[in-house]
């Protein structure tokens, strides 16, 4: 009988003395490791959500009134350009960060030395140390044209002022741009991660085929790597939805030339603290919801991110 072949096999009973460890043994450690995270996830997850649904059904008095706070969200005169807002910006946001960290990652996985590799994913990993608050606050640095370092390149494209920087057209770029530089470098690390995973005997055999470095990268590497993607999308398609930071300190720095309802979520705070209508704010919240649940539901199911690989 060969080592492979185990057909006829048997189990041989354990050795006098020596007692076979239980299956279930270690069913309380795991169980006591994952309590932390699923008291917080109650506590910051699951109620606040069911309480967000309560107020969404109910108005000020506790009454039960059914879809009339969504109806009443969705007739509002701001709530049709917010969600606009969001859906250009994510949409810009989503197709760069695919596009772009994927591309860099397969560059420094196939293209560059270790070290040099290495020196980069740190130098792109830096921005995403600083807080949103400290990220806006440079690029409000930036883009004045007054004080920026580039100021000759926003004169070059024809902005001389901070306000015709704001321009109600130029705010989805101003955006995507923040977000790239503080988000995308974690993403880069992550997906540089994943395309180490693969076999080197899968690439070689590539090689010997024929393929050459973008072939291999778009015939083997992506879609080795298609699960992984899907997860980003995931993950930055929920942070983009609750894009707030960013629109409210250049509200606040601009003077009022960007709208205080640019986002949704602004305009759910609006809702709930300048108007003490928490009820509709909450209707506005669960539309997040449930627009972040399809979405990711439509990735899920389009990429299997939960198959398990067949062994």
């Amino acid at each position: 009988m060969t080592v492979l072949d185990t057909r006829h096999a048997t189990v041989s009973p354990p050795r006098r003395g020596i007692t076979p460890r239980r299956g279930g043994g270690g069913g309380a450690a795991g169980y006591l490791f994952v309590a932390g995270y699923t008291i917080l996830l109650l506590a910051f997850g699951v109620f606040p959500t069911g309480y967000a649904f309560y107020l969404a059904l109910t108005n000020d008095k506790g009454q039960f009134t059914g879809i009339n706070q969504f109806v009443k969200v969705a007739q509002d005169y701001r709530f049709v350009p917010a969600f606009t807002n969001i859906l250009v910006y994510l949409v810009m946001w989503l197709v760069i960060l695919v596009v772009l960290t994927v591309l860099v990652a397969v560059v420094l996985r196939s293209r560059m030395r270790p070290g040099l590799s290495a020196l980069f994913r740190f130098l792109y990993y830096i921005p995403g140390a600083l807080a949103g608050v400290a990220s806006v606050l440079v690029w409000l640095f930036m883009l004045d044209p007054d004080v920026s370092p580039a100021s000759w390149l926003l004169n070059s494209l024809g902005f001389h002022s901070f306000a015709a920087v704001l321009a109600p057209g130029n705010l989805s770029v101003i955006f995507v741009l923040i977000a790239f530089w503080t988000g995308a470098g974690g993403w880069i690390v992550v997906m540089y991660g994943a395309l180490n995973n693969i076999p080197d005997e899968v690439l070689e055999a590539a090689r010997m085929d024929g393929a050459g470095p973008w072939k291999t990268a778009w015939h083997i590497q992506i879609p080795m790597i298609r699960q992984w993607i899907a997860y980003m999308t995931i993950l930055a398609f929920a942070a983009g939805t609750q894009l707030f930071v960013e629109p409210q300190l250049l509200q606040t720095a601009s003077l009022g030339r960007v709208s205080p309802t640019w986002s949704p979520n602004q305009l759910a705070y609006v809702f709930a603290f300048q108007q003490g209508d928490f009820n509709g704010a909450a209707a506005i919240s669960v539309f997040l919801l449930a627009l972040g649940l399809i979405c990711a539901g439509l990735l899920v199911a389009r990429s299997n991110l939960f198959t398990l690989d067949e062994k």
